[in-house]
Formats: structure tokens, C-alpha cells, sequence
């Protein structure tokens, strides 16, 4: 899914669906899964070096794919859609004062215990070897933009920095999120457990290990049939609850944790060993996947007095 916030990020799209043959063109492919440039253009009744340009735009958004194919007189491009879901959001965003924002780098934790298959990467290369918990350790982990295990868990220490005399009054944490099968399967359920300062708060199930289709960011080195795009997910804890993207979870609330400008706060993503579905976690970074961003964090405040 591709989300647009505003006029100006999908520019790019509106100018390539403003046209009735890339519309068709998109029609055709939703129908067929995928078909040859020569297939297309014989369906359109344009040359091939029209279709060409139009195929790029298409490609150059990210609303289709294409790839090269041995046939019997040489290759030949097939072309297949790459977005399933367009999300158009231009509600302006509400003007909230008395919020700490921060973002948190995936290989940015401060603890854990993992199992394989597991490993990391930075978004030039892999960090060490995969399915070697030891390189969980390796002083290169600070640049990962992705990582993986199917057991376990990652905890990261989220900073604190509201101003003095303040009580946090909520904790909302947005991230890119999925399963961990082997290799990649769409139908690979996970129970994901979260915790905030070893308190259970909730827990999300995501739906599988995605790699039907290459992850919008995700470089073109990286592997094939390895974890291409995750789940955007956004977790909040308020003073009534705890929620995932608005549905909540838990009765969990903000006020159990008392939490201060001197508070530490601990936030941890685990995969259970008796969860019902061991499914393993991915955690995508700005480089990789579909969302170019890290774990954001949001903490809201207010005075003590306030609070009482």
C-alpha cells in the first residue's frame, strides 16, 4: 500500500494516472496478472516504443514492476502490478502542542535474545552472517535498516527528553512491520508481543512474511525471495488504553506506567515461544520495505498538576 499525506507527495502519481492509456494499461493488468510488452501494446493497438513510455511512468511511481524473461526469440519484459492499496490522505493533520518526537534507527536496540533464522542488514550490505545471533552483537548493527528472527525478542530504550515538571500523558510508536519465514511466504501468521517496560501492553498479528513483490525501498541488491515490505502499524498508549492502529488491545493504560521527565522507557518487540503462532518479526528501516522511515516515537505531555 502506498500512503500520500498531502497534494505535493503524490504529484508523481496523479500525473501518471492522468492518462486514459496508462489507466488501461493498469485495467489490463489488473485482469491478467502480468503480460508481455508485446502482449500489451498488441491489446492497446500503440507501438511498442509508445507503450515504453508509458510503461516508465507507471514503473517510475511504483504502480507496476517490470522484469526480463528468456522466450524463444530472446528476452522479453513482462510487466505486473506492484501496488495493491493507494491511500490518499489529505485530511490536514491536527496541530498538537506539548509532543516529543524522536526516531529510533532498527539496529538501534539495547537488548535482546533472538533465534534463528535471524540477521541484519544496512542498506548497502549484510552485517556479518545470517542466521548467527552472535552478529545481534557486531559493532555494525547501529546501521541497520532491517532485521530479522523467528523466536525472541529486540528492546529499544526510547528517549526521554520532555521537558522538566511534565507527565507523559500518552506514547504512540509507528513502525514497518512483519513476519520472519523462511525465505517468504504472504501466509505466514505471527503473534507479535509488545512491552513497555516489561509490562505486556498488547499483541498484533501479522498476517505473513511479504515478498510477492519488491519492496518500494528496499535495495535492488538485496535478495529475491527475501522479506520485501511489511505492515505499517501504529501503536498508542493513552489514559484509556492501549491501541494498534485505532482497535484496542489491551486495557493497558499510560497513567499504569508513571511516567516523569526522569522516566526510562523501555519498548520491546518479541515473538513468544508459546504464542500461538511463532511466525518470527521483520523490521523494516527507512531504506527497505514500503515506508521510508524508522520506529517513529511520539511523547505526548503535560503538567504534573495536571495530571492529579
Amino acid at each position: 500500500m502506498l500512503h500520500i499525506t498531502s497534494l505535493n507527495e503524490g504529484l508523481e502519481l496523479f500525473k501518471a494516472l492522468g492518462s486514459d492509456v496508462r489507466i488501461e494499461i493498469l485495467n489490463i493488468l489488473l485482469e491478467n496478472d502480468n503480460m508481455s510488452m508485446n502482449e500489451l501494446a498488441s491489446r492497446l493497438n500503440i507501438t511498442n516504443g509508445a507503450l515504453t513510455s508509458h510503461i516508465k511512468k507507471l514503473e517510475n511511481c511504483g504502480l507496476i514492476t517490470t522484469s526480463s524473461e528468456s522466450a524463444v526469440h530472446g528476452n522479453q519484459k513482462i510487466c505486473s502490478i506492484h501496488l495493491d492499496k493507494i491511500l490518499i490522505d489529505l485530511e490536514k493533520p491536527a496541530e498538537i502542542e506539548n509532543v516529543y518526537h524522536t526516531e529510533l534507527k532498527v539496529g538501534h536496540y539495547t537488548n535482546y535474545q533472538i533465534c534463528p533464522t535471524c540477521g541484519l542488514a544496512s542498506a548497502d550490505a549484510l552485517i556479518g552472517e545470517v542466521d548467527d545471533p552472535r552478529y545481534f552483537e557486531h559493532p555494525d548493527r547501529y546501521n541497520a535498516d532491517i532485521l530479522w528472527f523467528t523466536r525472541g525478542y529486540v528492546e529499544y530504550a526510547i528517549p526521554n527528553f520532555i521537558p522538566a515538571s511534565k507527565k507523559i500523558t500518552q506514547i504512540t510508536i509507528s513502525a514497518e512491520l512483519s513476519s520472519e519465514a523462511p525465505g517468504t511466504n504472504n501466509d505466514w501468521p505471527s503473534d507479535i508481543s509488545f512491552y513497555l517496560n516489561d509490562i505486556h501492553i498488547g499483541d498484533w498479528t501479522s498476517p505473513g512474511d511479504f515478498g510477492d513483490v519488491k519492496g518500494l525501498l528496499t535495495p535492488d541488491w538485496w535478495y529475491a525471495n527475501w522479506n520485501q515490505y511489511g505492515l505499517l502499524k501504529q501503536l498508542v498508549i493513552n489514559q484509556k488504553g492501549t491501541y494498534i492502529d485505532g482497535l484496542k488491545i489491551s486495557d493497558v493504560k499510560i497513567d499504569d506506567f508513571h511516567l516523569n521527565c526522569h522516566s526510562s522507557i523501555r519498548f520491546r518487540l518479541a515473538v513468544e515461544d508459546d504464542a500461538r503462532h511463532v511466525g518470527g518479526l521483520t523490521i523494516f528501516g527507512k531504506s527497505f520495505g514500503n515506508y521510508s522511515q524508522d520506529i517513529k516515537v511520539s511523547l505526548g505531555y503535560a503538567p504534573v498538576e495536571e495530571m492529579k
